[in-house]
């Protein structure tokens, strides 16, 4: 932002509104997304996105006017529902089951990293080449490393090559007593209670875990600590995400699903207490562990609770509706944030708040629970 702010004249305000837009499209763009990855499987939708994302930078590296900016991120952020953590979760849960939460974690870990390896790798290149000539490079490297793997290795499920769930030499008959997943129609899922409460439950959760994120360096200067000790502390949460999605994947599978979330979803609120109620780079630290892992883990949780629950069939529609929802309240936070802070003047009701507010989600994600009455359908492949 800044390079592109200090040559064509924008603000910090209106740059960051075209990723607002591109977050918001990205959530409308889920559902129908999803229910193309259940039809027709993600090889023909990733390999396109992949095709458009690399054009869309070199787009992006062609703007003049915030028109042009805002109308690239808007289609930016249609190509990101189409080869983000959405169908890749699809394409997981697909060809996982037993096995489900470690092939997440190990998703989830390499994408971990991403900001860890880009953002060096981006600023010299900026430095190096200027940031239009940047985008172009950071192109090519997106189209080499992504189009080709996706059209050449992705498929829709392992039945379509003879193969079976978590590479088992036998079929579902073959597999330990409870579990074949089961599936769910999209509608019956969609009309439930239990999706409602997941849709609660993880939309208070991801927006509370955006907004204090985005304005973490903004508080943490606003307490007291200079810029540099605010950004460090920061840039931890992305370390402190990588152990809880390593945590998680060790121990997840050993619990209730619904434990495991309510216990992901209750560490949010307690690191917020923590954070406002304990002075010192002690408590700073302390809630950097707690809240980074949590945002780690809750990455996880998600496509492995909507997969217990609905089955594998018609998964990549049911997690898309339940996106939309998710994302929607993602897109607002950041800028929802920032208004109550310039009403307010100060972070601690607005955290204190969301402290409630997270508490609320991890007790109302335990009322996510199909009923034995509602009907099921034994998974089948297509």
């Amino acid at each position: 932002m800044p390079p592109m702010g200090a040559e064509l004249g924008w603000s910090r305000g209106e740059t960051s509104g075209a990723l607002s837009l591109a977050i918001l499209l990205s959530g409308v763009c889920a559902a129908p997304v999803g229910r193309w990855l259940d039809a027709r499987g993600p090889r023909l939708l990733m390999s396109v996105g992949s095709v458009a994302a690399t054009v869309l930078m070199v787009a992006w590296s062609r703007v003049s006017s915030l028109t042009e900016l805002y109308v690239v991120w808007a289609l930016i952020g249609v190509t990101m529902s189409a080869v983000l953590y959405e169908p890749a979760f699809a394409v997981v849960t697909a060809w996982f089951e037993r096995d489900r939460t470690r092939a997440l974690t190990a998703v989830t870990l390499m994408a971990g990293f991403a900001s860890t390896i880009f953002m060096p790798i981006e600023s010299w290149l900026v430095e190096a080449q200027g940031w239009r000539s940047a985008l172009v490079t950071l192109a090519i490297f997106l189209g080499i490393s992504t189009i080709v793997p996706h059209a050449l290795l992705l498929r829709r499920r392992p039945e379509d090559l003879g193969l079976h769930l978590d590479g088992d030499a036998h079929g579902p008959d073959h597999r330990a007593a409870g579990g074949c997943a089961r599936s769910v129609p999209v509608g019956v899922a969609l009309r439930e209670p239990a999706f409602r409460w997941l849709a609660v439950a993880f939309g208070i959760s991801s927006m509370v875990s955006i907004a204090v994120h985005v304005h973490l360096v903004a508080y943490l200067q606003d307490v007291g600590y200079d810029l540099m000790f605010a950004a460090t502390a920061t840039g931890l949460v992305g370390a402190m995400q990588v152990v809880g999605r390593i945590i998680l994947g060790l121990v997840g599978d050993r619990a209730p699903r619904r434990v495991a979330a309510a216990i992901v979803l209750g560490i949010l609120p307690v690191s917020l207490v923590i954070a406002l109620a304990v002075p010192g780079p002690v408590g700073v630290f302390a809630f950097i562990c707690l809240f980074g892992a949590a945002r780690g883990a809750l990455t996880l949780v998600r496509p492995a609770f909507v997969a217990d629950l609905y089955g594998r069939d018609r998964y990549a529609t049911i997690a898309g509706a339940l996106a939309a929802f998710v994302t929607a309240g993602t897109a607002l936070a950041p800028i929802s944030a920032g208004m109550a802070y310039d009403a307010l003047g100060t972070y601690a009701p607005l955290f204190w708040a969301y402290a409630a507010l997270s508490a609320v989600a991890a007790g109302v994600v335990l009322l996510a629970k199909r009923s034995d009455a509602e009907p099921v359908m034994p998974s089948t492949p297509a």
